[in-house]
């Protein structure tokens, strides 16, 4: 697979209608915001969740692109896996709960990052009772905030049916169970993501794996649907590629130059995607295009 020899930086741009795009669950599962500014909020976390959930689907949880952190996963009996695999199984059960490995360990995480494809990109700590070392991951992800403050709405929500037959004969046949449902009218978000091609080269995040996680990013909300995130979808996947590996320009400066303005009448009920303006520079960049930016950087927009 070809090993990666340039830097990437990138921009994520991401909507959602009528949805919750990420509940927090210390305030009632309601969406999260800056309590501050009214922004919205959707964590990395819930962006790497989705690649993961949409590469384990369509490569069938297979290595070399098997999951590590997967839904009712447990983690230990992957790294036991792995030192089996190693030859090293002899030593599971030996160490102690911190230091179970050895000079193992490395030999572990070899296997750990040729076998897991969100190992090898985001990167895990992996120091449990079986030690599988430490991997930083080339691909790191921001948290997406949205271009304009947020309106958080709630709503009662009824449904014709109750859980148990105790809770019947309280309700005397009623069987009604009363809840509520929290919504994000209209949001836009803004997420910036980074490829660095040294730690690729140790973790051995490839090409075809770069050419994936491009993939995940633009379908991954096509196939995560639920009532409670309503309507998502990728608006915009921008990707600077730089000609070496450092990098020819600042990340900030190359993010800095695109801009998302919102159309003056529909500031403040913006309700569509439309109701924005994305231009680098003052141009607006189709699907597929790409251009130089900069001096050894070039612009893709691939969404």
């Amino acid at each position: 697979m070809a090993e990666l020899t340039h830097r990437y930086d990138f921009v994520l741009l991401f909507d959602v209608r009528d949805g919750n795009p990420n509940g927090d669950p210390d305030a009632g599962n309601l969406p999260r915001v800056d309590a501050v500014s009214g922004h919205g909020i959707v964590t990395d976390v819930c962006l790497k969740r989705k690649v993961r959930n949409f590469v384990g689907m369509v490569k069938a949880e297979q290595p070399p692109f098997d999951i590590y952190v997967k839904e009712h996963g447990v983690l230990a009996e992957l790294h036991e896996k792995a030192y089996v695999a190693t030859g090293h199984g002899d030593l599971l059960g030996k160490g102690d709960k911190k230091r179970t490995g050895g000079d193992a360990v490395g030999e572990a995480r070899s296997w750990m990052c040729a076998n897991f494809f969100d190992v090898r990109t985001f990167g895990a700590v992996m120091a449990l009772g079986v030690n599988c070392g430490q991997v930083r991951g080339p691909v790191q992800l921001t948290f997406g905030r949205s271009i304009e403050p947020i309106t958080s709405l709630e709503y009662a929500i009824t449904r014709m049916a109750v859980a148990t037959h105790e809770e019947a004969e309280k309700q005397q046949g009623d069987n009604r169970t009363m809840g509520r449902k929290s919504t994000v009218p209209y949001g836009l978000y803004r997420s910036h993501g980074f490829v660095s091609a040294f730690l690729a080269k140790q973790t051995g995040f490839s090409g075809e794996d770069l050419e994936l996680l491009w993939q995940s990013l633009i379908q991954m909300f096509d196939h995560d649907r639920s009532a409670a995130r309503g309507e998502m979808a990728t608006r915009g996947l921008y990707v600077f590629e730089h000609n070496s590996e450092l990098g020819n320009a600042p990340a900030y400066a190359l993010f800095d130059r695109l801009t998302v303005t919102v159309d003056p009448a529909a500031a403040g009920t913006a309700r569509s995607f439309g109701d924005y303006s994305v231009a680098f520079d003052g141009v607006s960049v189709a699907i597929g295009e790409k251009f130089d930016v900069a001096g050894g950087v070039g612009l893709r927009r691939l969404a």
